[in-house]
């Protein structure tokens, strides 16, 4: 049995990204980028007016200017700047030889001789550099970055048209259990509704993946070997149930059976202690427990680091908020153990209903923590670090993640 920390270092010590592909930046938002990306040139790329106003010198402050025609912005001007006679400008417009600032049109008042100029003119004022804002040459995205509209602002305003990205991970999805039936299909009372398969399926998409739902398997050793076999052009196989020590436990030996390395087959979690993952030639496998909220928060802490990697984040390591506990709350020490509940930017408040074969935490949840064996009891007020579920924070290395007294 390996700790939390060894299995995730394992993880991401072993799992490596997907390969690339190039597209066209429409096509690439939430992908993440394979390649740093550097400037072509400078942002501005020439100095230009941050107002509408008059380009004049220093040397007419407190003075009257004759402004010259008007400078739109997309204008190429000849205009050039001298003691006297200024220049009408507007907002973007490339700023003129030999003014030395922009006058507000506010600032300004209008004379029968022409435009006067307040008594103090500040070198520079209201005149965007060329370069400010990027440098050619620049790095604006790194290897690893997520693709999102502001990153696609980047690479537009360098006129940027592809871009190379790691291809979306494939997703495969299954579930054992002869008392297991879809959503879609009736059951009898002595049936349940296998509610972790879409859950899976939703989370992954939410993650960045492309999934596959091969179907509910039978609880024999022949089945759950065609639904492995019929899933390993995937990146990464999920499977719920069948991994403890059930008689009718068949899924770990199948995967055994067909190859599969072991990287890791028990935690020290609670719940989740069966959690297994190993990999056939170049598919990852990632066996969880059948229990609804063991299986989604076991999801959260292996999978969804799993699927980091294959993405090729450069920020794949889990990073919680450090923040404070609102409740009391009393545990029996003794083991790593994770608790739900929600944040409310404030404060975490752990759910005073929760259980392994749960479902409500699920939905109501948007935070865990994990309490240290030594941990009988919280209270309110205390420390805690808090691993969210709804959002893509992530950490460049390592980060502690464990809540102790």
């Amino acid at each position: 049995m390996v700790s939390i920390m060894e299995a995730l270092e394992l993880i991401h010590s072993s799992v490596e990204a997907v390969h690339t592909e190039i597209l066209p930046i429409e096509s690439a938002l939430d992908g993440i980028c394979a390649e740093n990306i550097y400037a072509r040139f400078d942002l501005p790329r020439f100095d230009n007016s941050a107002m509408d106003g008059y380009a004049v010198t220093m040397a007419d402050a407190g003075g009257i200017i004759v402004p010259q025609p008007t400078i739109f912005a997309g204008d190429e001007s000849g205009i050039k700047v001298t003691k006297g006679h200024g220049a009408k400008i507007m907002t973007g417009a490339v700023v003129p030889d030999g003014a030395d600032a922009v006058i507000p049109v506010e600032n300004t008042i209008k004379e029968e001789s022409g435009v006067r100029l307040p008594e103090t003119i500040r070198k520079g004022a209201n005149i965007r550099k060329k370069g400010e804002d990027i440098s050619e040459g620049e790095k604006i995205i790194e290897a690893g970055d997520r693709i999102d509209a502001y990153a696609i602002t980047q690479l537009v305003s360098q006129g940027i048209t592809h871009i190379r990205v790691y291809r979306k991970p494939v997703v495969s999805v299954f579930a054992t259990g002869h008392e297991l039936r879809m959503h879609y299909e009736s059951i009898k009372p002595h049936q349940i509704y296998n509610s972790n398969a879409p859950t899976f399926i939703a989370r992954a998409r939410e993650l960045g993946c492309e999934t596959c739902f091969t179907g509910t398997t039978a609880d024999t050793m022949e089945s759950i070997k065609n639904q492995i076999t019929s899933s390993l052009n995937s990146d990464l196989i999920i499977t719920s149930g069948g991994v403890s020590v059930g008689d009718a436990d068949f899924t770990k030996e199948a995967f055994k059976e067909l190859g599969m390395e072991i990287l890791f087959e028990k935690v020290n979690i609670k719940p989740g202690k069966p959690t297994t993952v190993g990999r056939i030639g170049r598919t990852w496998i990632i066996n969880l427990p059948g229990n609804p909220s063991a299986a989604a928060v076991n999801f959260e802490i292996f999978a969804n680091s799993i699927i980091r990697r294959l993405r090729g984040v450069n920020r794949p390591y889990i990073s919680p908020i450090k923040t404070v506990c609102k409740n009391d709350i009393d545990l029996k020490p003794g083991k790593f153990t994770v608790l739900m509940g929600t944040f409310d930017g404030i404060a975490f408040e752990v759910l005073p209903k929760q259980g392994p074969g749960m479902i409500s935490p699920l939905k109501k949840a948007d935070g865990l923590i994990i309490t240290t064996p030594r941990t009988a009891s919280i209270p309110a007020g205390s420390s805690v670090r808090m691993i969210p579920l709804h959002n893509t924070f992530g950490a460049a290395e390592t980060v502690e993640l464990f809540t102790s007294s």
